[in-house]
C-alpha cells in the first residue's frame, strides 16, 4: 500500500505534510528523496547520460520500495500517547515521560516541538506551561521532562497542530477499520465510496494523569480546551481494581454522543485486550478497571467536510494513567 503525502516544507497549523515525509498520523519518520538531483555537464558523453539515467531509475525504485515498507508499517501505528515508567511520583522531582508516536508499546517516530500548540501541566493549585526545551526528540521517540511540585493529582497535556494527508480508497478503508472509525466506513460503504481516494486533516491531543505523593486532588477533572479531549469524571487514583471509571469525550468543548471509545493498556509488560464502548447521551463512556497496570483510553472523532481542501477531518484524543 503506497501512501501519498502532499505539500510544503513547514508543519504550520493546517499545513500539508512534505512529500518526502512519507508518514502517517504523527508522521515524523522520514525518507529522503533519493532521486538524482543533478546531471553531469554538457561535455558528458552518451554513455555517461545512460549510466546516470539507470542510476536515477534505480534510486527511484529504492525510494518507492522504502515508501511502501514505511507506509505499511505506519498504517499499523497511528496513535500518540504520553507514557511514564511509573505514574506515581514523589513531590518536587523531575519526571520523564515518553511520547509514543505509534503504539502504546513502541514509538515509530519522534515528534518535533514545532508541532506543539500547547504543552502544559495542571497541579494541585494551577495550570502552568511546560518549557518547550523540555520536549526533546531522540531517535524514534520524544522525551518530555516535567517538574512536579506539591503532593496531588497532576495532568500533563500536549496539543499538536493539524496536518493533512492523502490516501487511496483502499488504504483509507483499512485505516478506518483498524483504528476504530466504523461509522465513517459504514457511510462510505452505503454511499458506494469505498474506492474513492481522500484527503484528511487530522489533529492529535494527548493527556496523562499522574499521582504525586499521597494527596488526591481535583486536577484530573480539568478541561484543557483541546479540540478533542478525554476528561475523567472520577479520580483514577481514588479507584480500586474492579471499579468503573467514567470519562467524558469532548470535541471542541462539547460532549460527543455515541462516540466509539476504546480502552486498553499493559500489565507487567504484556498487552491487555482492548475494550470498546459507546458514549451515552451525555458523552460519557464507562470502563471497568479489571486489572492493575498502565491504562489508556482513546477515541478518534471523524466527520466528512465539504468546501475545503480535505474530504474528512479527524480529531484524536488519548488519556493514560496507572492502576495499582
Amino acid at each position: 500500500m503506497l501512501l501519498v503525502v502532499l505539500g510544503g516544507s513547514r508543519s504550520l497549523p493546517g499545513s500539508i505534510v512534505p512529500r518526502d515525509a512519507a508518514g502517517f498520523h504523527g508522521d515524523e519518520p522520514q525518507v529522503k528523496d533519493q532521486r538524482c538531483r543533478g546531471e553531469r555537464d554538457g561535455s558528458a558523453n552518451s554513455h555517461d547520460g545512460s549510466l546516470n539515467s539507470r542510476t536515477s531509475m534505480r534510486k527511484q525504485f529504492v525510494t518507492a520500495a522504502l515508501l511502501l515498507m514505511i507506509s505499511a508499517t505506519l498504517l499499523l501505528a497511528h496513535d500518540l500517547f504520553l507514557k511514564l515508567d511509573s505514574y506515581f511520583a514523589p513531590p518536587n522531582t523531575a519526571v520523564r515521560v515518553a511520547v509514543l508516536n505509534g503504539t502504546f508499546s513502541k514509538s515509530e517516530g519522534a515528534v518535533t516541538p514545532d508541532r506543539l500548540l500547547d504543552l502544559s501541566v495542571v497541579g494541585p493549585t494551577q495550570r502552568r506551561p511546560i518549557p518547550r526545551p523540555s520536549w526533546k526528540p531522540s531517535g524514534d521517540t520524544t522525551w518530555l521532562t516535567v517538574q512536579t511540585g506539591a503532593p496531588g493529582t497532576y495532568v500533563i497535556g500536549a496539543s499538536l497542530s493539524p496536518r493533512q494527508i492523502a490516501l487511496s480508497g483502499e488504504d483509507f478503508n483499512s485505516y478506518l477499520k483498524e483504528d476504530g472509525i466504523p461509522d465513517v466506513l459504514n457511510a462510505r460503504t452505503l454511499n458506494g465510496e469505498l474506492g474513492r481516494a481522500v484527503r484528511e486533516r487530522y489533529h492529535k491531543h494527548v493527556k496523562a494523569i499522574l499521582q504525586v505523593g499521597d494527596d488526591r486532588t481535583a486536577a484530573f477533572a480539568t478541561v484543557l480546551g483541546y479540540p478533542a479531549e478525554i476528561v475523567p469524571l472520577a479520580n483514577p487514583y481514588a479507584t480500586r481494581i474492579g471499579d468503573t471509571l467514567p470519562v467524558r469525550a469532548l470535541v471542541d468543548g462539547k460532549a460527543v454522543v455515541s462516540q466509539l471509545v476504546i480502552a486498553g493498556g499493559e500489565r507487567d509488560g504484556q498487552r491487555m485486550e482492548e475494550v470498546r464502548t459507546r458514549s451515552d447521551s451525555a458523552g460519557v463512556a464507562r470502563f471497568a478497571l479489571s486489572a492493575p497496570g498502565k491504562w489508556y483510553i482513546k477515541f478518534i472523532h471523524m466527520v466528512p467536510v465539504t468546501g475545503d481542501s480535505v474530504n474528512y477531518e479527524s480529531k484524536w484524543a488519548t488519556l493514560t494513567f496507572q492502576v495499582r
